[in-house]
């Protein structure tokens, strides 16, 4: 439709005296509404009354009734009429059925991303750092939302064609590999350490951390593990090695259950000799300050008043997390070369990326604007039957456990071949959906009973929309690709779907222009409400051919874009439950 209303953009460009571009961004698609049938698109006189100055700027209602009395209803829009500051158009609605579904059809998993509001949209370089989880600490529920959130980013401009590189930014550095190095050598186990990496080395790390407490002499050997892998003994790095890329080996089949991929497994151990150079560097441009306590500190004030600060170098001259993001980002800009840098991390690190990045242009790097913190709120309340988040594999092995149960007790799970990885799917699917509906920066209290409702808005409604979609196409078969009769879909119920799916683009404009997901979330939930509504009303069953044909057609529609839209959000749509 949205190829159709470009020549209509041109037409009304002219009638009214307009450039196009300013009509693009005021055309849109009328959110379906419950109580009656609504028009298709709306042209809002506000916004291209924008570049008006106050003075020369009619009356909004008086403006929207002139602009509807210059337009003229022809083949392709039935009705005009003006709402509250708006002109609205009614589509001719065999144009409206025939256009909408044939570009649904055709345009398959680019629909929506070949609308004229992403075109001229240039390609991009983005690097999107997120998850990155510490080695042998906890993962916990912030690198849970980080690895959700920062997946649906890099889905999403992928999808609009950039080219997106994923990094894991590890915690794989610091003195807490000095603890593990000193308490592996008094309590690791070779074997353990092998079949199950991460935990053996969170329940050293742990015992270690109260052996130290308590007995001076292990905190001293832990210091001096930690300075003989500062100094490159080749000893300690490479049992240092070895706990790195056990872990990274487990972590990547872990992601591969959630269905998430890196480019790069970064962390801050290859930025030890790289933070150094950052240290030199501000040095040699005077930026650098000592405290009476021997630390170096950038003054951010911007006055010389200190009054802001960002600390960069401990008293022992060991460079500190902040040192290390400056020079993990000036090493991305070397090898990247990006457009845009985007860390997915909670809002606790606000602070922390405005001072790396105010450091970054006080350095002179004026890319530093390109650099964006994407923040979120925290979750509190997740517990797994073990007790508290400790390990991502544990609330994987929670969803699976939990959605089983639920599926035996509906008893539909006989048939499935792979009933686990089913669970698994539909269980990850709520997770995604329950976190996605809000906005991104707020908190919430985590609830297992509202994630697994199986009525209401959560992702099990949309998992199971779309097997009953996709059961549809396997009874009745997929002959039905060819040609098929509008007039048999003008009743309201396909009609309200065929205005939805409409809007697709501008929801995925919304969401590319504020990276949140809930715009995409609510309008599945919605897509899928129709659906449920349309199954009941349009059946195919004892309809004519042509009838079942016409609205097979409307449901394949409704599938391919409730796909679409659930893969950008993490989510692989299943196709029995």
């Amino acid at each position: 439709m949205r190829a159709h209303s470009e020549s209509r953009t041109l037409k009304l460009s002219r009638v009214l005296n307009l450039p196009p571009e300013n009509l693009i961004k005021s055309i849109c698609a009328v959110p379906i509404s419950k109580k009656e049938e609504v028009a298709d698109f709306q042209l809002s006189v506000d916004a291209l009354l924008e570049n008006n100055n106050d003075h020369s700027r009619p009356d909004i209602q008086v403006e929207a009734k002139r602009l509807a009395e210059k337009l003229k209803c022809d083949i392709v829009v039935s009705e005009i009429s003006t709402g509250q500051g708006t002109v609205n158009f009614k589509i001719n609605r065999e144009l409206l059925t025939k256009t909408v579904l044939q570009r649904v059809i055709e345009d398959g998993s680019k629909y929506g991303l070949k609308s004229e509001l992403f075109s001229g949209l240039p390609q991009r370089r983005v690097v999107v750092e997120f998850s990155s989880p510490n080695i042998a600490k906890k993962f916990h529920v912030g690198h849970l939302r980080s690895t959700i959130i920062g997946n649906f980013i890099a889905n999403l401009k992928e999808a609009l064609g950039h080219q997106v590189t994923r990094i894991n930014y590890l915690g794989d550095w610091g003195m807490q590999f000095g603890l593990l190095g000193t308490g592996f050598q008094l309590f690791g186990y070779e074997e353990k350490l092998q079949s199950n990496p991460l935990q053996h080395l969170f329940e050293v790390y742990v015992q270690v951390n109260k052996e130290a407490a308590d007995d001076k002499s292990i905190a001293k050997s832990a210091h001096e593990f930690f300075q003989r892998l500062e100094l490159g003994d080749t000893e300690a790095l490479s049992l240092w090695q070895k706990f790195r890329d056990l872990s990274i080996e487990e972590y990547i089949r872990i992601y591969k259950r959630l269905g998430v991929h890196f480019d790069e497994y970064s962390g801050e151990s290859f930025y030890r000799e790289k933070s150094q150079e950052v240290l030199k560097v501000l040095d040699s441009k005077g930026l650098l300050q000592k405290t009476m306590k021997g630390t170096a500190i950038v003054d951010l004030s911007g006055k010389g008043d200190l009054s802001s600060v960002c600390t960069v170098m401990r008293n022992d001259g060991t460079s500190l997390y902040a040192t290390r993001d400056l020079a993990a980002a000036i090493d991305r800009m070397d090898t990247y070369n990006f457009d845009t840098l985007i860390y997915v991390t909670d809002k606790g690190q606000k602070n922390h990326f405005q001072q790396v990045f105010q450091v970054l242009k006080i350095m002179g790097y004026d890319w530093a604007e390109r650099c964006q913190h994407v923040p979120f709120g925290v979750v509190q309340g997740m517990k797994t039957r073990r007790g508290d988040v400790t390990f991502l594999e544990d609330v994987l092995n929670e969803i699976q456990l939990r959605m089983l149960q639920n599926m035996t007790s509906i008893k539909t799970t006989k048939e499935l071949e792979n009933p686990q990885e089913t669970a698994e799917r539909v269980g990850l699917a709520a997770l995604i959906i329950q976190d996605f509906k809000g906005s991104l920066l707020s908190d919430y209290r985590f609830s297992w009973d509202r994630v697994f409702q199986s009525r209401g808005d959560t992702g099990v409604f949309l998992q199971y929309t779309h097997a009953r979609l996709h059961s549809l196409e396997e009874t009745f078969g997929c002959g039905y690709l060819n040609d098929f009769n509008t007039a048999c879909l003008q009743e309201p119920q396909s009609v309200s779907i065929l205005q939805h799916l409409l809007r697709f683009d501008e929801v995925l404009y919304r969401s590319s222009q504020d990276l949140e997901p809930r715009h995409i979330v609510s309008y599945l939930l919605t897509l899928s409400h129709l659906a449920a509504v349309a199954h009941k009303t349009l059946q195919i069953k004892d309809s004519p051919p042509e009838v079942a044909k016409a609205r097979l057609h409307l449901f394949r529609a409704v599938r391919s874009v409730l796909a679409n839209g659930m893969k950008l959000l993490g989510i692989t749509p299943v196709s029995k439950m």
